[in-house]
This record gives structure tokens, C-alpha cells and sequence, in this order.
């Protein structure tokens, strides 16, 4: 049996009671504030077992040390009074309305009784075995280790007792019972040792935490965030002599000049309980961002849709993961005020929900706002594109003009000098708006494209003639420099441009326009504005009907000289008139679809007065190899019968 192996088990089946040297460990109950420890008081186990069999004669209703044997009853063990009890527990179980009877018991009657006597009589006689051996060991006593040799024997008491000794265990029982003890021992000693391992690891571990908040909260402070102390918790004395000190910091990234709500939500707590997400808590990030999308519609009913590049930080550093809650809390305060003037655009209709704006900017022209989650950012990163480009130049322009409303509204807080009132210009009430030039930029820029689109059809339209034609088109006339210095005013100023188109080298026709839509002629004879479109295209086509009948005159009295023709535009009629004797000859210029230049001659014979009809016409699309001068030539010379 030595060999088998379940003699190493180590099992631990209590906790030990006796140090090593033997000695009794008592039960700590208590430690008092004074440093005195309170044992558990040590029973005497002889005291304890007579209680117990006191409380065991108590409870039965019969003192056992005060019994009288007469009263006993012969052989079973029961007095006359237990009997007379019994019996009259019979009687009251009778039904009260039935009248008592002398008649002896069935032998149901007697089985019931013995079923309900005898559990009780046994009682009875183990109790009554259990008190003689309880007296025979009370009463023995133990025997004298030796005998006085001068007195006489003694006679034997007449109870003994006998002494028995436990026989001593096998080897293999106590190898077992000292592998049982030790293992025991050891496995008490090495919960111990862990539970010391673990104290120990979770004061280093609170100590390294310690040494990194301090080095986080440097590194913050050197990175120019706010550090400020935190609020005292709840329930903490404030009274006269309370340490009102805060422990812990608190790190404020918002803008100065933020509205109050925007500045709670940029607020982080630096945790001092070991975490894995970071050394930052931040209780009020949305972590969203602002998306920014222009859908346009082309000339072709073809939709594209263009985005803006949205810059994630890296969260891995203390710098990153500020930058990023603080990019996160302007993006939302950019967003609240777009909501804030959406509603009271004048030139521009809009549709407002939580996190969407949809803006109708231009004519084919759609710009949105709306709020995304940050989750969602990397997977939904757009292509690169023009549009794209006009994206993140919005979202720029969005954080530029943000800064100039917080400059507002420092200077009507703080105020200004009187001189610099007067110097200057009035500081208003309201802030400046962020959603308004953004729609002024965009509209203008739609509608120089439309402008730019009729003057190029003009051009087209006076080339595809043979007519010279140069265009100098320039949408924004101001320097870098100057447009910076619009963005950092009051937001009167708008971007303006100019156009100058130019004629078969010699004249002029020249636009200047400013945003959002508006549009100045700048003609040798007048100043005029135009409204709208349609205007502009009738301006272009009696400037060009003009500049083309003054150069088909020009033609004629080069090529009339011999027979001193006369010739000059008539402008109430819209014609050019050339006369020599015994011919007069009328040129007309109209426009086609797409500015196409057409022209047609007509021919008055002084003979008979009347109209000799159509000598000739002339449309460029029709005739693209044939040059205007060169048919208004060709059609001089037949009526000049050459």
C-alpha cells in the first residue's frame, strides 16, 4: 500500500487550530481602535457536555437527578402519572358525542394504541440507558498512582470505571494522517503567501498608476491644454479648516469664446483607476463628425456627388486623443450654428433636421450638412475630385468664420475703445453669419459659370464667322492676401471679378460682376446692370449686331470708294446702308441657335423705287467654310456688277 498513489494527495480538510509548537491558536473577532486584538473566549469541554445533557433531561419535562423510585413503574420504564396522562389523552379523543362505554378494546383499537405507545417507550428507554451510563462515568474515578505503604487497602468502590486506550494506527494510516496535516499546513501557508503576493502586486500597481497620471497630467500641460483642478466630490466638507483641495484634474479643449454648453461638453477627466481605453474620460463626447457634400446636376442631367476629406487623429497619444474630442465639439458647434441661420435664409431655401441640413444653394446646386458618426468616417472616405476640393475649402472657410463670430463676440463682451469705434466700423449686435457666404460663394460661382457659358458661345459664335474674337475672363479679381482680409471683417465685402470681351480687334466689351449675383455691363456709351440672364444674352447680341454692321461699312466704303458710295449703320433699324448711284444695299445680322451669326443683303434699284428682293444670305453653320467679310465682299462686288 506504500506504493500507491493516492498517498501524495494533499488535501486541506480544516483550518489549523495549533501553531508549531503545539500551542492553541485562538479566533481573532475583533481588533479595537486602540490596537488591542479580541480573541473568541476558549470553552471547557467538560462544562459544555454537562449542559448539553442538562438541556436534554430539561427538555424532556422530567428531572432525572430527582426522580423518587417508588413512583417507577415495573419493567417499562413509565410512572403512573405518564400512564394516567395517556389514558386521559385517549379519553379527550373521543367525540364528546358519544357516551362512554364499558366495552373492552377491538384489536384495531389495541394495534392503534401499541403504533402510538411504543416510538414513545423506546424514547423512554434509550433515555434511561443514556442516563445510567452518564452516572457510571460521573460516578467513576480514576485510580491512585501509588498506594501509601502505612495504611490499609481500601475496599473497591462499587461503580468503576474502565479505561480504554485508543490502539495506536497502522504506519500506512499515520503517514496518511501526517501527509494529510502537512499538506494541509502548506496549502494554508500558500494562500497566505498569495494573498501577500497579490497585496503586494496591487501596491506596485497603484504606485505606477501614480507615477503615470503625473507624467500624463505633464505631458497635457506641456501640450498647452487646460489643466484645471476638479470639483470636490459630493458630501465633502466645505465648512472653515476643510481641506478644500482637489485631488484630481480636469482637462478643458474647448474654444474660449464657446457658448457655455459647448464648453461643458469639452471637458475630460483624467482616470485614477487602472483602465485599458486610455488615461483620458471624456462623459460628454458624441464622437461624431461633419460631413460636407455638394451634389450638382450638369447640363446633360447627369448627377455627381463630391465630399469632404474628414482627417481622423491618432487616438494612441494623449495630444491625438484631445485633438480629436476637441476637432469632434467644434464640428458640432459649426453645426449648431448652420441650424441657428438655415431657417432665415434670404436666398436660399433649406431643410432642417437633427443632424441633416440640405440646402438648395443654385440652380443645379446642392449643399448638405449633416453629422455622422465617427465610427463610420474610415469606411466612407470619397473620392478625390474638384468638387471635393470646393468641400474642403468649405469646411475650412466654416472654422475661419466660426473664429471671427467668437471675435464678435469678445469684442461686444469686453468692449472697445471710443476711438476705435469712431476709426472703425460699428460692431453690430448679432454675430457675423457662417452659413451665409458660403451660399454667396456658391452662387456666385454658379453664376459666373453661367456667364462665362454665354460669352463663350458668343466667341464660338463670332469664330466660327471668321470674326476675331478674344476673351479675358477672371472670376476672382482680389489677391490670397485680400481674401484672407474678407474672411477677417465684418462680411460686408464680397469677391468680385471681370470679363472683357473683344472684337475683331477692335471693340470692347467689358463685365464686372461681384458676388452672389451680381452683374455690370460697361459699355462706351452707357453703364448697365443686368438681372438676369436673358438680358445679358440680349446686351451681348445688339453689342455684337452693332460692332458687325460697323465693320461691314467699313468693308463697303473700302470697296464703293470708285463710284463714292456712302455708307453707315442705321441703329433704329438695325441695318447697315450702303448708296451709290442707281443702288442702294442693306445688310442685316441675326443670331441663330448657340449665337450662330447670320446675315442677309437686300438690293433697291433708284429706278423704279422698289426692293429688287434678297440678293444674298449668309449663315455660319450652314456655310462654316465661308467667312462673313468674305461673302459681305463677294455680295458688294455682284452688286457693284463686277
Amino acid at each position: 500500500m506504500d506504493d500507491l498513489p493516492w498517498k501524495q494527495l494533499k488535501l486541506s480538510l480544516e483550518r489549523p487550530y495549533k501553531n508549531d509548537n503545539g500551542d492553541h491558536i485562538p479566533v481573532l473577532l475583533d481588533i479595537t481602535p486602540e490596537g488591542q486584538h479580541v480573541y473568541e473566549p476558549r470553552e471547557d469541554p467538560a462544562k459544555t457536555l454537562g449542559e448539553r445533557l442538562r438541556r436534554i433531561f430539561l427538555e424532556r419535562g422530567v428531572d432525572f437527578f430527582d426522580h423518587d423510585p417508588s413512583r417507577l413503574s415495573g419493567g417499562h420504564g413509565l410512572t403512573e402519572e405518564p400512564q394516567e396522562a395517556i389514558e386521559d389523552t385517549f379519553e379527550q379523543e373521543e367525540s364528546p358525542n358519544e357516551t362512554p362505554s364499558n366495552q373492552p378494546m377491538t384489536s384495531e383499537e389495541l394495534f392503534k394504541m401499541r403504533m402510538e405507545l411504543m416510538p414513545q417507550l423506546y424514547i423512554a428507554l434509550g433515555e434511561m440507558s443514556h442516563a445510567r451510563d452518564l452516572l457510571a462515568l460521573l460516578l467513576s474515578s480514576p485510580l491512585p498512582a501509588q498506594q501509601p505503604p502505612a495504611q490499609t487497602a481500601l475496599p473497591a468502590p462499587t461503580l468503576s470505571a474502565s479505561v480504554v486506550t485508543k490502539p495506536s494506527p497502522i504506519p500506512s494510516v499515520q503517514g496518511f494522517n501526517a501527509q494529510l496535516t502537512v499538506g494541509g499546513k502548506d496549502d494554508a501557508l500558500r494562500k497566505a503567501a498569495s494573498l501577500f503576493t497579490g497585496a503586494a502586486d496591487s501596491i506596485e500597481r497603484g504606485r505606477v498608476r501614480g507615477d503615470q497620471y503625473w507624467l500624463d497630467a505633464l505631458r497635457i500641460r506641456r501640450g498647452n491644454w487646460g489643466l484645471i483642478p476638479a470639483p470636490l466630490p459630493f458630501g465633502a466638507p466645505t465648512g472653515k479648516g476643510a481641506d478644500k483641495t482637489s485631488k484630481d484634474f480636469l482637462v478643458t479643449f474647448g474654444l474660449e469664446e464657446s457658448s457655455p454648453g459647448f464648453r461643458r461638453r469639452a471637458i475630460g477627466h483624467m482616470i485614477t483607476y487602472e483602465a485599458t481605453s486610455g488615461s483620458l474620460v471624456f462623459p460628454h463626447r458624441q464622437r461624431t463628425r461633419l460631413r460636407i457634400c455638394i451634389n450638382t446636376i450638369d447640363d446633360f442631367g447627369q448627377r455627381s456627388s463630391s465630399e469632404n476629406f474628414i482627417r481622423t487623429e491618432a487616438s494612441e497619444t494623449l495630444d491625438g486623443e484631445l485633438r480629436a474630442a476637441q476637432t469632434e465639439v467644434v464640428e458640432q458647434e459649426i453645426f449648431s450654428f448652420l441650424i441657428r441661420e438655415a431657417g432665415n435664409l434670404p436666398t436660399a431655401s433649406a431643410r432642417v433636421s437633427e443632424r441633416l441640413i440640405v440646402i438648395e444653394a443654385a440652380q443645379g446646386s446642392e449643399l448638405r450638412f449633416e453629422l455622422v458618426d465617427n465610427d463610420s468616417v474610415e469606411s466612407l472616405q470619397p473620392r478625390r475630385d474638384q468638387n471635393g476640393a470646393k468641400c474642403d475649402l468649405v469646411y475650412a472657410i466654416l472654422h475661419v468664420l466660426l473664429l471671427r463670430a467668437h471675435s464678435h463676440a469678445k469684442s461686444a463682451r469686453l468692449g472697445t475703445a471710443s476711438a476705435v469705434r469712431t476709426a472703425g466700423p460699428s460692431v453690430s449686435s448679432s454675430p457675423p453669419p457662417l452659413l451665409q457666404p458660403i451660399i454667396d460663394i456658391l452662387q456666385y460661382e454658379v453664376f459666373c459659370k453661367r456667364v462665362q457659358d454665354e460669352i463663350n458661345k458668343l466667341a464660338q459664335g463670332l469664330i466660327g464667322a471668321g470674326v476675331p474674337c478674344k476673351v479675358r475672363f477672371n472670376q476672382v479679381g482680389e489677391s490670397g492676401e485680400t481674401l484672407v482680409k474678407l474672411l477677417d471683417g465684418d462680411g460686408l465685402r464680397s469677391v468680385s471679378g471681370q470679363a472683357v470681351v473683344r472684337i475683331d480687334e477692335r471693340d470692347t466689351i467689358r463685365f464686372t460682376f461681384a458676388s452672389p449675383s451680381s452683374l455690370t455691363a460697361h459699355l462706351p456709351q452707357a453703364t448697365i446692370s443686368i438681372s438676369s440672364i436673358p438680358q445679358l444674352c440680349q446686351l451681348l447680341a445688339d453689342e455684337v449686331e452693332r460692332c458687325l454692321l460697323g465693320r461691314i461699312c467699313d468693308v463697303g466704303t473700302e470697296m464703293c470708294s470708285s463710284v463714292n458710295g456712302i455708307w453707315f449703320v442705321d441703329l433704329v433699324a438695325g441695318r447697315s446702308v450702303g448708296r451709290w448711284e442707281g443702288c442702294v444695299l442693306n445688310f442685316r445680322v441675326s443670331f441663330g441657335e448657340g449665337f450662330t451669326i447670320m446675315c442677309s443683303a437686300f438690293r433697291l434699284d433708284s429706278s423704279d423705287g422698289h426692293p429688287g428682293g434678297i440678293v444674298a444670305t449668309y449663315n455660319a453653320k450652314e456655310r462654316p467654310g465661308l467667312l462673313l467679310l468674305a461673302w459681305v465682299r463677294e455680295t458688294i462686288s455682284m452688286s457693284l456688277g463686277r
